[in-house]
């Protein structure tokens, strides 16, 4: 998600992979209900624990930021990883990880990166297709023979690069999910989308919808035989080393390593909720993923520095369309990878997450510059904003 895991009102639900539901769906999977006196945060610090990479001084730009963010617009910790030009990397930390007891937010520590997972998805999509197994312009109908029929939908007409690219015309299942939080099957998901009339005819329209990235994850297995998470993890994870990063089996609702607990906002004037462990499986292969900011820019680097992908896909991957919500103003959305400005110059690459509980913006450049940084709850549009003026800074500074 940055689109990801989605606002909690059902307004907005259906801008990013990983916004779920009302309030309902924080109560379902609370933990424990911390009483009002939890709600003061102390003052922002750069806690250590999970990560060997230095802390950064409270002078620093980025520090500051942090700090404003905890301070003036309410999550209960941020925390980032910024790595320049030279190779140099450094992480941060502001607020506590844990309401209940005040405990330190972990450095570097591990959090639900929402629609980032598309990105992977999107790298495995386009392996294959280096590979000759998939063609990005074949329809959905050559590997999903029958699957993909609705209301003003034709599996027949979508290609797979309309999938990736967000210009398919599928409805947004995620708009259409119920209150409860349970574990859904990946078919589940595809069904309740097409219950839906198509929101364009497929090349038409940029507008974001997970279902794009549900059907990119049944395409990888239908291809491979192997389930999606597999391949992810066998041809991204694994490949680079991404040592903090996973795609959670099939009812697994832990984070594992060091981590921040992540926070729901109950009714006006209540205290927030812990939504850290719940079922993730209604976001899977456009959101499921669990990885730390460190991991991310590795990630994002790597990927554009060409050790995923064939020089001839990564160019397909970085050819954009303009883009709309849920992403900034001049954000442009390629194969799964989002070019986003910056304000020296130039843009970095990226894509961002949402998933109840946490929020991760960032990306990497391509002089080697990358930035990521978490918060954990899923603040207003506002908020978010100022989130990603942060990782501006971190990158122009």
């Amino acid at each position: 998600m940055r689109e990801q895991a989605e606002r909690k009102s059902r307004s907005s639900r259906g801008q990013r992979s990983g916004r779920r539901g009302a309030v309902k769906d924080a109560v379902t999977v609370v933990v424990g209900v911390m009483t009002a006196g939890t709600l003061a945060l102390p003052a922002a610090s750069a806690a250590s624990s999970a990560s060997a990479e230095p802390a950064a001084p409270r002078t620093d730009s980025v520090q500051r930021g942090l700090n404003a963010l905890v301070r003036s617009d309410g999550p209960p910790a941020a925390l980032a990883s910024v790595k320049d030009r030279d190779g140099r990397a450094r992480t941060y930390t502001a607020g506590v990880g844990d309401l209940a007891t005040g405990a330190k937010v972990p450095r570097d520590g591990q959090v639900r990166i929402g629609s980032n997972t598309k990105t992977f998805t999107a790298v495995v999509v386009l392996q294959l297709v280096a590979e000759g197994k998939i063609s990005l312009d074949a329809p959905v109908e050559t590997y999903l023979r029958g699957l993909v029929r609705g209301d003003g939908i034709d599996g027949r007409r979508i290609t797979v690069r309309q999938l990736l690219q967000q210009t398919s015309g599928l409805p947004d299942y995620v708009k259409h999910l119920g209150e409860d939080i349970r574990y859904y099957a990946p078919r589940d998901l595809l069904d309740l989308a097409l219950q839906h009339k198509a929101d364009s005819a497929p090349g038409t329209k940029w507008a974001y919808s997970n279902t794009n990235y549900v059907l990119a994850g049944l395409i990888v297995q239908k291809v491979t035989g192997r389930p999606v998470g597999q391949e992810i993890t066998r041809r991204v994870i694994d490949r680079i080393g991404l040592r903090h990063t996973s795609f959670p089996a099939p009812h697994d609702m832990t984070i594992r390593e060091p981590h921040p607990k992540g926070y729901q906002q109950g009714e006006a004037g209540t205290p927030p909720l812990d939504a850290t462990e719940w079922d993730p499986s209604w976001a899977w292969a456009a959101g499921q993923m669990i990885s730390t900011n460190s991991d991310l820019n590795r990630f994002f680097a790597a990927l554009l520095s060409g050790r995923l992908l064939p020089k001839a896909q990564l160019a397909q991957m970085r050819t954009t369309v303009p883009a709309g919500p849920p992403f900034a103003s001049g954000a442009r959305y390629g194969l799964g990878l989002v070019s986003t400005p910056l304000s020296c110059g130039g843009v970095y690459w990226g894509h961002g997450g949402s998933m109840t509980g946490y929020e991760t913006r960032g990306g990497a450049t391509e002089d080697g510059r990358a930035a990521n940084i978490a918060v954990t709850t899923q603040p207003g549009q506002a908020t978010m904003k100022r989130v990603e003026n942060v990782v501006d800074t971190a990158l122009c500074r």
